[in-house]
């Protein structure tokens, strides 16, 4: 079996995913590398915070270097010197927030591009094609991304051509040793068409099954009462993949409800913008309160970033403008959600989760 369920504490649960290239310890956070790097971070800083997998974009890189040139180089992997497994989007997201101009058929959706408005169609067969062709260890099937709000008619729709398209990504995709092709289950805030949604999608069979289009508007209160129904229609010896998400409070409480692999944006475009993250909450270091304060982030941080610089040097670089800002920030809200992940595995394996949840949102809430 490609995933094994270590143990469960309640229905936080800890487990192991093989892949092609190495073996990941769930729950899991995913740095997002959109274009082949997770912005201002090296392959060794990576190494150095313990990423044990990264997320890569199939729209942007289709779009730049392309995937027949990122094929000739030998995939991926090699592209940007990263050994370790790479899951990448299938782009529909990206398709509906970034292109200029699109139109959604049946075979898939045209799309100009937002870089030079150069036309392309993205399909499911040509998705599961570019994301071979980058070598992705998780791929993800081609679905519609729901916008929010919908109807509960536009969430159907869009549901339902989101299963014709997880059935042609199943058929297109080539399967390998140690490669998995992931479903999404759809159907916005409304639980009888993420039931169908999740039943239909066990039918066609998957290595894992991902949550989508939550995080995009309804608030935590609505995605955590959808996680409370449809972790339970999944099955049990699959990964589950909450997409998109989250902060911190968001992903513990998403591990609460039985979730196993995450990505999101936030901590490093907050870190570019000044905002880290501690076990106390976010900080903006860009206030002026930061300027003449002499301590590290976190004095008990194994991360250099977080325990030797003082604020206000960090606070200093955003001021200036210094690229090594975001460097150094950067390191610092990867290194917390990574240790973050990393205490959330061991509470589970001491089945102490619950005690660990608790301590976490007390000293996360009243800072």
């Amino acid at each position: 079996m490609s995933f094994a369920l270590l143990n469960k504490s309640s229905s936080a649960r800890a487990g192991i995913l093989k892949t092609a290239h190495g073996d990941i310890e769930t729950p899991v956070f995913m740095p997002v590398g959109t274009a082949a790097t997770v912005k201002a971070m090296t392959v060794d800083d990576l190494h150095n915070i313990n990423a044990q997998i990264i997320l890569g974009n199939t729209y942007h890189l289709m779009l730049r270097p392309g995937s027949e040139r990122l094929e000739r180089l030998g995939g991926l992997h090699k592209f940007m010197n990263w050994n370790k497994p790479i899951l990448t989007d299938s782009g529909g997201f990206q398709v509906m927030s970034l292109s200029k101009i699109r139109k959604l058929t049946e075979q898939g959706v045209e799309f100009q591009s937002h870089v030079d408005g150069t036309k392309y169609m993205l399909s499911p067969e040509r998705s599961m094609e570019i994301q071979h062709q980058l070598g992705s260890d998780i791929t993800m099937i081609f679905d519609e991304c729901t916008p929010y709000p919908a109807t509960h008619t536009q969430a159907k729709e869009s549901m339902e051509l989101s299963l014709r398209w997880a059935e042609r990504s199943k058929k297109a995709f080539k399967p390998r040793e140690g490669y998995h092709l992931f479903g999404i289950v759809q159907g916005s805030v409304y639980e009888d068409l993420r039931k169908i949604s999740a039943s239909q999608l066990k039918n066609i069979g998957f290595d894992g099954y991902a949550i989508g289009g939550l995080a995009v508007g309804e608030g935590q209160e609505a995605m955590f009462k959808v996680l409370d129904y449809i972790t339970d229609e999944l099955p049990k010896d699959k990964p589950r993949y909450l997409m998109g998400v989250g902060k911190p409070l968001d992903i513990l409480g998403a591990v609460a409800r039985g979730i196993d692999m995450f990505d999101c944006v936030l901590p490093t475009r907050n870190a570019r913008n000044g905002q880290i993250y501690t076990k106390h909450g976010a900080l903006n270091l860009s206030n002026a309160k930061f300027a003449d304060d002499n301590t590290p982030i976190d004095k008990y941080s194994k991360h250099k970033a977080a325990n030797t610089y003082s604020k206000a040097y960090l606070h200093h670089l955003l001021k200036c403008d210094e690229i090594l800002a975001s460097m150094l920030l950067t390191q610092v809200n990867l290194g917390f959600y990574l240790d973050m992940m990393v205490e959330i595995r061991e509470a589970i394996k001491q089945n102490k989760f619950q005690e660990y949840y608790n301590n976490f949102v007390q000293f996360y809430s009243y800072s």
